[in-house]
């Protein structure tokens, strides 16, 4: 299993609407070949309400790299979601694990 993360830096008197995309937009990627589930969050510290938590499970990293991201439905992904975010995020991929409490 891989967690992909990222920090969604909404823009300000956007969450609403960036909201609403992600509603329409989530079928887009729980179609997808190696999806297994996803969460966002938004941030409660105060002056960061702006602020999501993506995190999304996939069976492999190559699904969402090569899968996801090259498939039919990620340009309406694009369109949806990508104008909402100042700056743009950075999506890292983690592995299994290593601590648990």
């Amino acid at each position: 299993m891989i967690l992909e993360s990222a920090l969604l830096d909404v823009l300000p008197g956007q969450e609403e609407a960036f909201l609403a995309a992600f509603t329409e937009a989530r079928p887009l990627i729980s179609v997808q070949p190696g999806f297994r589930s996803l969460e966002l969050r938004r941030c409660l510290d105060e002056g960061r309400g702006s602020r999501f938590l993506l995190q999304v499970e996939w069976e492999t990293l190559e699904a969402h790299t090569e899968g996801f991201r090259r498939s039919a439905e990620y340009p309406r992904w694009r369109e949806l979601l990508h104008h909402h975010y100042r700056p743009f995020p950075e999506v890292e991929h983690y592995g299994e694990p290593v601590l648990r409490a």
